[in-house]
């Protein structure tokens, strides 16, 4: 199918718009060769990605069955069956496979004596938000009976998709589409990679107390990203419809802490994981060298230099370095020729200085344990605060005695308060993305827990 670019577009924003990876879009576009360099009324190809019209996208949880998913959003099974020609045998459906959820089409109610939008955006469970947005010529406040209004689907799409291939481009066009569904998520950047990659913020939340969750530190851990993705879609989208995720009631988290989310803080070492590297990158001869001359790279933690941004902090760095470092860069921990020395490292401590964090936790894989303290520099909260995570999660608190330079170290040493390292999953990394929705669901309590502690 052709597209001709409009005023505004960028690739990142039609991939999402049209539910293709990044990637796709620009496999079928050659002659596109500087993808930041495009312009209105230019002609591009958007490859068919057999998705139905008039569907969104769902993935396959736990527990699922296709009687339930239709349940759930409120269509029969025969239309959820009829859009889902691909599934040979409906009984049999397995967690993070993708079926396609039929829209539900535009409705028009009638106003009835005593309604106000609050009942009508109850009724059809909706939030009011997303009824006044799809009346735009409606005063809230005066409502008249016969009036004819407009009923948006129950359900927005969903963005976030976990994937084996998820890497910095498919998240920053998740970014990008959640931005322009959920307006009142805040993105920043603040800094960029070594090869000049953004490194995005996501601000959730407008309250004074502030805390901090990151991923993908070590680049073969990027499945953690993912991890924090669909925390922010989930919130936005629970946030949209005035609910609660469990016990925790978004609106009011929403207005008592701000939550500033990292997904990704090795972009380049994360894209070399996954798409290995070309004689055009600068760093294509340097790299091969580090890596022994191999072009598998699922061993790699470290940024594009060889550097391990999580022992690059100024917390007995010097200890570190001649503890365990290699002599010089390695695919992982060599701690670099300085504390802070690369941009990825300085850019998170800049970031943790520009704000007020009363707890932070950085996400990593694997092992299915928490680690907590740093050299007794820990306030004693901080015991309790990770028993309550190990209660949520089933995973094992550890008092971590071995560790220096970290950016768990460097922050409860500089600021004597709560820090975690919280390793997902068990395996060998990179972890395989079956794994995603068992962690997710061991997961979802510390994400949450971390915003009321």
């Amino acid at each position: 199918m052709r597209y001709i670019i409009q005023f505004g577009d960028t690739l990142y924003a039609i991939a999402a718009r049209f539910g293709l990876p990044l990637r796709d879009l620009l496999a079928a576009n050659p002659q596109i060769t500087q993808p930041d360099l495009i312009f209105p009324g230019q002609v591009i190809e958007i490859p068919d990605t057999g998705q139905p019209a008039q569907t969104f996208r769902y993935v396959i949880r736990p527990g699922d069955t296709m009687y339930r998913i239709a349940q759930r959003f409120r269509i029969s099974i025969t239309a959820l069956l009829a859009a889902n020609p691909q599934i040979e045998n409906p009984s049999q459906i397995v967690p993070g496979e993708i079926v396609y959820i039929p829209r539900r089409t535009m409705r028009q109610y009638v106003v009835q004596p005593g309604d106000t939008l609050y009942r009508i955006a109850r009724s059809f469970d909706i939030s009011l938000q997303r009824l006044i947005e799809a009346n735009p010529g409606v005063d809230p406040t005066r409502l008249q009976i016969g009036q004819v209004l407009t009923i948006p689907e129950s359900f927005p799409r969903e963005i976030v998709i976990p994937r084996e291939d998820y890497g910095y481009d498919e998240m920053m066009a998740d970014l990008e589409a959640l931005v322009q569904q959920y307006p009142f998520l805040a993105m920043t950047t603040i800094g960029q990679s070594v090869l000049g990659r953004s490194i995005p913020a996501v601000r959730l939340g407008v309250g004074p107390k502030e805390v901090h969750y990151n991923a993908s530190f070590h680049a073969n851990e990027y499945i953690t990203t993912s991890v924090l993705m669909k925390f922010i879609e989930e919130y936005a989208q629970a946030l949209a419809e005035n609910r609660s995720i469990g016990r925790f009631h978004i609106p009011t988290l929403y207005n008592q802490t701000s939550l500033w989310i990292v997904p990704m803080v090795n972009p380049d070492g994360v894209e070399l994981v996954l798409e290995g590297i070309t004689p055009a990158n600068p760093y294509f001869e340097e790299v091969l060298a580090i890596n022994g001359g191999s072009r598998s790279f699922s061993g790699w933690k470290a940024n594009i230099r060889g550097v391990d941004l999580n022992d690059q902090f100024p917390a007995n760095w010097e200890e570190e370095a001649a503890r365990r470092a290699p002599d010089g860069p390695a695919p992982r921990d060599y701690p670099g020729p300085a504390p802070l020395s690369e941009p990825e490292s300085q850019a998170m401590a800049q970031f943790t200085r520009d704000h007020d964090f009363r707890l932070i936790i950085a996400f990593h894989t694997q092992g299915e344990v928490i680690y907590w303290g740093y050299r007794g520099l820990e306030p004693p909260e901080a015991e309790q605060i990770v028993r309550r995570f190990a209660e949520v999660s089933g995973y094992l608190p550890i008092r971590d005695v071995e560790s220096d330079a970290g950016y768990r170290d460097w922050f409860i040493q500089e600021y004597r308060r709560p820090g975690f390292t919280v390793e997902l999953g068990k395996g060998v990394n990179p972890l395989p993305f079956e794994q995603f929705w068992n962690i997710w669901g061991k997961t979802i309590g510390i994400l949450l827990t971390g915003l009321v502690v």
